[in-house]
């Protein structure tokens, strides 16, 4: 079994990368279901619960989460790839890279400009309608450290152009890697 991360900053278009993979066979495991299914089961907000959760049990606590369930997949026999979203600081691509052998990122990069105008259209719920909470968001994932995530992928794919190109880089990419 083979397990990607997906990493980009919000409205890059990582959930079109999973959509893709998941149509080819590819099982996705968000980190942020994660901190859902655990903030259900707590009773509380998402937001409350990763920032529980963390205190709790220190900074990467969704990660390993996320390695338990990925490791319950494969003791379960699943052969697909996984491809995990959300990863956010190279801490936590270590640890994949520790647990999955042949574990690789892929990044999606697209300047701020066009994700903010996506993101505008969108319309999920932490998503901003003002360009200065946009950024304010964009200095948090910073802050993570998703930059260097992105910086030291595997793979970077630009997603600039059209929609039909951008799925097009995608499939290669997928075809590449076996999928």
């Amino acid at each position: 079994m083979q397990v990607m991360g997906i990493s980009g900053m919000p409205g890059s278009g990582k959930s079109i990368v999973s959509d893709l993979a998941a149509e080819k066979g590819a099982i996705i495991v968000s980190m942020g279901d994660i901190v859902r299914e655990e903030a259900k089961k707590r009773g509380e907000g998402s937001k409350e619960t990763a920032q529980n959760l963390r205190k709790e049990h220190g900074p990467y606590i969704v990660s390993e989460l996320t390695i338990k369930k990925i490791k319950k997949l494969q003791d379960d026999g699943v052969e697909n790839l996984i491809i995990v979203e959300g990863i956010r600081s190279h801490h936590e691509v270590e640890m994949f890279k520790e647990n999955f052998d042949n574990f690789i990122i892929l990044s999606v990069f697209t300047n701020p400009t066009i994700r903010f105008e996506r993101l505008k259209l969108r319309m999920r719920e932490d998503d901003s309608q003002e360009y200065s909470e946009f950024e304010r968001r964009d200095q948090n994932e910073l802050g993570f450290g998703i930059g260097t995530v992105i910086a030291l992928s595997d793979k970077l794919i630009i997603n600039e152009s059209d929609l039909e190109s951008f799925k097009d880089e995608i499939t290669e990419f997928l075809n590449e890697i076996g999928l």
